[in-house]
């Protein structure tokens, strides 16, 4: 996955990073969005330099979208990124990133092959278009290319204020429940039980207009989320744990790992 893709009338390419350019180019756009978007903050963020780091940066695969009309001294020319973490590389830094969120033990001792996903985010400029879909693309190859069985990480929605949320994370609970034999579950002390509206009450419309659009796109991928939500005070939002079990696909979904789209949305 080190291989430029990108469609030929296109100005943007996705690639791993290759250079300090561009992890830190990663690093600030992700300032942009988490950071002055968001709110969010962290023991090692670089509020002067404005970067959005940590601990894991050094250890993940950086899956980037670059425009190529940008010059890379400005570190602006990452415009998506996508922080990859394989069960291999975890077993050597000791830990992944969800393991401060929720108890992996289930993905552990599954025996499969797994793949962290985070820090996914793209350019403001961008969004509505093709950009996170290329990222997709790039992210079916590697899954291929290292023979991934469950992909994993934790997805935001905005705020810590749970009223708001009650209608999409009960749909969640009630509609996406991940099996047992995956059910990661988020850790008790900021532990938020999702069970909020009951089955019978349930509002598909209202969980829709609420459900970040990157949840829906992994629910129509056939994802679905572990126990609880995690509540993330450093970033200012309440998170729970998405899941795919490439296996357990249908057909339809499975296509999108196996084919090309060429861009299209």
């Amino acid at each position: 996955m080190t291989k430029p893709v990108t469609p030929a009338s296109s100005p943007f390419q996705t690639r791993l990073a290759l250079s300090e350019a561009d992890l830190l180019a990663a690093q600030r756009l992700r300032y942009r969005v988490f950071v002055e978007e968001l709110g969010g903050d962290g023991p090692l963020v670089d509020h002067a330099g404005r970067f959005e780091r940590d601990a894991f940066d050094g250890v993940n695969d950086h899956l980037i979208l670059v425009d190529s009309r940008r010059d890379p001294r400005d570190l602006d020319h990452v415009v998506g990124v996508y922080r990859l973490l394989r069960s291999d590389q975890a077993e050597g830094f000791g830990r992944f990133y969800c393991d401060a969120e929720y108890d992996l033990t289930p993905l552990r001792n599954s025996g499969r092959r797994l793949l962290e996903l985070g820090r996914s985010c793209v350019s403001a400029d961008l969004r509505g278009g093709s950009a996170m879909f290329m990222l997709w693309n790039a992210l079916a190859d590697y899954v291929l290319e290292h023979g991934i069985e469950v992909l994993f990480g934790v997805a935001s929605f905005h705020g810590t204020d749970i009223e708001p949320l009650r209608m999409p994370l009960a749909w969640l609970h009630h509609r996406h429940l991940a099996p047992e034999a995956l059910r990661v579950r988020a850790l008790p002390a900021h532990y938020q039980g999702m069970d909020l509206v009951p089955p019978s009450a349930l509002d598909q419309r209202a969980a829709m207009l609420a459900m970040p659009a990157l949840i829906k796109a992994y629910l129509r991928l056939g994802g679905f989320v572990g126990e609880g939500a995690f509540i993330d005070g450093d970033f200012n939002t309440t998170d729970v744990c998405l899941l795919m079990d490439t296996a357990a696909m249908s057909a339809r979904h499975k296509g999108f790992y196996v084919r090309k789209y060429g861009g299209r949305e």
